[in-house]
């Protein structure tokens, strides 16, 4: 069933109210926000294009009970059954082209902390999804348009887990209130949707504001593989963060380092670009 608009609005506000008191960065009052709303789509990425193209001003909302053809990462199929939240953010920048995965680095880290406000734990798995408890809560796309090496326009897509089925890397937001002692804090999926939008947009004003490095800082504190060992074209190395503009950053180590000397057997790092890499998930370890 469609969200609904009335019971939306009323959720947008009290989400923001609650979110600046907590102290949310970037925090941008909502005033005037178009929110369209569909029983079914095939994606709101497209449909959001689709309304820019027409002439609709960003910033603007798509929202869909269900997606008929979601897009992921690298042309992937995008699982969106009824029971997910499934929103499309469009944006007005002018970020340079080769900076484009700031804007999926913004959105991560805006929607991973607006849900820790509400006491969601949620972690980023580099470069674009949520994590809760380990399992897959969500995923962001991110979509560009260019002009002489700027980006002019950008739709921000994410799906969001709340009743609907899921993989058994994945979890729902209903599944995981269902575990907690106490009563969730977030009640309907109308109010999930309003601290999505306020996390997509306080995590780009947050980005421009305070400049990338310092959300780049804060976004590693949220990085689920941060530390980790991993395997690089069969090489070990460590997760040691990313750069500003969402490369992954890897210590190399030898392959011979032991735990006492693995400090001194690192060498300089390198940079990973998105798709580069998978880290994969814990339930995909046997």
């Amino acid at each position: 069933m469609v969200l609904n608009q009335q019971a939306l609005e009323i959720a947008i506000q009290t989400v923001t109210q609650q979110l600046c008191h907590s102290g949310l960065p970037g925090l941008q009052e909502i005033r005037g926000l178009p929110v369209y709303l569909f029983d079914s789509l095939s994606s709101t990425n497209q449909t959001l294009w689709e309304l820019l193209d027409r002439g609709t001003t960003p910033p603007t909302v798509v929202i869909a009970a269900q997606q008929t053809a979601g897009r992921g990462q690298w042309g992937r199929q995008w699982q969106s059954a009824p029971g997910g939240l499934y929103l499309s953010l469009a944006l007005t920048t002018n970020l340079a082209a080769s900076n484009s995965a700031q804007l999926t680095m913004c959105s991560a880290w805006g929607v991973a902390t607006a849900l820790r406000s509400y006491g969601i734990p949620v972690l980023i798995k580099w470069h674009n999804d949520l994590l809760l408890l380990g399992y897959k809560l969500g995923g962001i796309l991110t979509e560009t348009r260019l002009s002489q090496g700027q980006i002019t326009k950008a739709v921000i897509g994410i799906g969001i887990n709340w009743s609907n089925p899921v993989p058994e890397t994945g979890i729902n937001l209903q599944s995981f209130f269902e575990t907690q002692p106490t009563s969730p804090a977030v009640t309907s999926i109308e109010m999930l949707a309003a601290i999505v939008i306020q996390g997509l947009r306080s995590g780009y004003h947050y980005g421009l504001e305070s400049g990338i490095d310092n959300l780049r800082l804060s976004y590693q504190g949220l990085l689920f593989h941060q530390g980790a060992s991993i395997q690089v074209n069969g090489n070990p190395g460590i997760v040691k963060g990313v750069t500003s503009r969402g490369d992954l950053r890897v210590g190399l180590t030898s392959a011979d380092a032991t735990d006492a000397n693995a400090d001194a057997a690192i060498s300089p790092e390198i940079h990973l670009q998105p798709g580069t890499i998978s880290l994969g998930y814990p339930q995909d370890v046997p």
